[in-house]
């Protein structure tokens, strides 16, 4: 479960303070699908990289779990991060001189797990998107909506309770979008929680449950 509790965020802009989150009290519980949408500026991104434990609030709690995690340290955070939250970017972030298999495979590296339990696991992700037939290619031989699969699949190799995916389609044509979207709603129909920040109204409107934000505040 997440637990967002008076949440504020500033950032300095040269000799100006910008609020780009204004108090937020937000609960999102186990296995919800949940939209963010709103105009540029509106602090989407910001609530994400806090809730992705990217970034930390100026001000208020942030349970995960039921662990207040607003004050831990760096590495603390890095293990909670691996263990526990999945990210897919818009543009993919792929390493572009791995395979898609080595690239699903880095963060069971990183984690220390051993070669062959990595090896059935990566075999498994790379079916469960689809690509088998792709594992050995690098990300420039595959097609923007096959490099965001690899995406999803290293972004849930660990086995998260959390993904979030920010603008996710953005670099798609529409009917990759599509597929891709489909693919993220499975996993969230295993039980994994998914939070979706989208400029698209029809995307965002297929999530059961959408915030809105307006200024740095949930727009309810």
């Amino acid at each position: 479960m997440i637990q967002l509790k008076d949440i504020h965020r500033y950032f300095q802009v040269g000799e100006q303070e910008v609020h780009a989150l204004n108090g937020i009290d937000l609960t999102i519980s186990d296995g919800e699908y949940v939209s963010v949408m709103g105009p540029s500026g509106s602090g989407k991104s910001t609530l994400l990289n806090i809730i992705a434990l990217l970034d930390r609030p100026s001000s208020g709690r942030y349970l995960l779990n039921g662990r207040d995690v607003t004050e831990l340290d760096d590495n603390t955070l890095a293990n909670i991060r691996r263990d526990n939250i999945g990210f897919v970017f818009q543009f993919f972030h792929l390493i572009p001189r791995l395979t898609a298999a080595e690239n699903i495979e880095m963060p069971m590296i990183l984690a220390g797990i051993e070669p062959r339990q990595r090896k059935r696991r990566v075999a498994q992700a790379v079916a469960s998107v689809g690509l088998s037939d792709r594992a050995e290619h690098r990300p420039e031989q595959l097609s923007g909506g096959q490099r965001q699969r690899v995406a999803i699949a290293r972004a849930t190799i660990m086995r998260p309770g959390v993904l979030l995916a920010d603008e996710p389609t953005g670099n798609l044509d529409r009917a990759s979008g599509i597929s891709i979207m489909q693919l993220l709603e499975e996993l969230n129909q295993q039980n994994m929680t998914l939070i979706v920040i989208t400029h698209d109204q029809e995307l965002g409107a297929r999530a059961r449950r959408s915030l809105h934000m307006l200024d740095g505040e949930i727009d309810q």
